[in-house]
This record gives C-alpha cells, structure tokens and sequence, in this order.
C-alpha cells in the first residue's frame, strides 16, 4: 500500500442514544419495588384517601420514570425527589383539571365521541417547530422542567447553574415560545 495513500477519516455520527427496553425494565423495576409502597401513601394523602385515583397517579409516575429511565439511572440520588415531584404534579394537574371543568358536570351531548386526533397533532407539531426557534439553553431548560418535570433546583444542578438563573431562563423562554404559538395562530393576540 502507497504510503501516500490516506483513507478518509470515519464519520462520526451522533446517533441519540437510547436505553434499550430491557435495561429500561430492569430500572423501573427496581425503582417500582423499592418507592411504589411510599408513593402510594404520598398520594393518598394528597387525594384525600382516594387509594385508586392514588395508584392510578404511581401507575403514571412509572410510566414517566421509564421515558426518562436514561436520565435517572444516571443520577440514582436524585430519583426519590423526582418521583415525589412527579406524584404531587400530577394530583395538582388532576385537581386542577376537576376544578376547570368535572367531567361528572359535562352534558353528554358535548362529549366529542367522533374526535381523531388530528387537532391535537397539528397543535404538537406547531408547538415541536416554535421550540425550534427558540436557543438551545432555552430549549433545554423548557425541556428539563415541563417535558422531564425536574424542579427548579434539580435542573440548577443538572446544568451546573444558579436556580435563579434557570428560573430567568424558564421565564425568558416562556415568552418567547407564547409570541412564537402567537405568530402561529395557535394563541390569541
């Protein structure tokens, strides 16, 4: 072989790496078995006594542990704080969602019973591109907080910033992602 012969550097590509489901399994697994049985306690005491609407909560803070099972198995201290975030989250979204409106109080002849989706999924794709114009740290803060749920001091200490800044971020990013839906017609001027 000609020493003056070179072969092309290989090309790095940065594919996104994610856990495979066994070792996804393997982790909620062990996270279910060693908080489950607090988790529930920690609901229940949040609902009023209302143990299935308590398991119900646990059964969807699984879920999200797995989505982020990745993220979490890294940082194995910080899981209970997040879990019990993601539990008291949760209750204040369904709390929240009984005071706007109780299903219990809605005529049936409002209930939507034809609805497809697609509203639903032209609003996501419009809010995934506004996300897009905004700039990285306020993609990640906006990411860290709503989309994996981490509190203000959890995603200080992920970035290796001040909670203070991660709020002026949080805040900055916010209004620029509600004039970006606003250009789009997706929120009222």
């Amino acid at each position: 072989m000609d020493a003056r012969t070179t072969t092309p550097a290989p090309v790095r590509v940065r594919a996104r790496y994610t856990a495979p489901d066994t070792t996804r399994d393997a982790f909620i697994t062990e996270v279910y078995d060693q908080y489950c049985s607090l988790l529930v306690r920690y609901a229940t005491r949040l609902l009023d006594g209302d143990w299935h609407k308590a398991e119900d909560i646990v059964q969807e803070t699984a879920v999200r542990a797995w989505k982020h099972a990745q993220f979490l198995s890294a940082r194995r201290e910080h899981i209970r704080p997040w879990l019990f975030t993601v539990v008291k989250n949760l209750v204040i979204d369904q709390h929240r969602a009984r005071q706007n409106r109780p299903l219990e109080l809605v005529p049936a002849e409002e209930l939507d019973t034809a609805w497809d989706g697609t509203d639903a999924a032209l609003t996501s794709h419009v809010i995934f591109e506004a996300l897009g114009e905004l700039n990285e740290q306020q993609r990640t803060v906006i990411r860290l907080m709503y989309g994996m749920e981490c509190s203000v001091a959890q995603a200080a200490q992920h970035l290796g910033i001040p909670p203070g800044t991660v709020k002026s971020r949080a805040f900055y990013a916010i209004r620029a992602l509600r004039r970006a839906l606003e250009q789009r017609g997706v929120l009222g001027e």
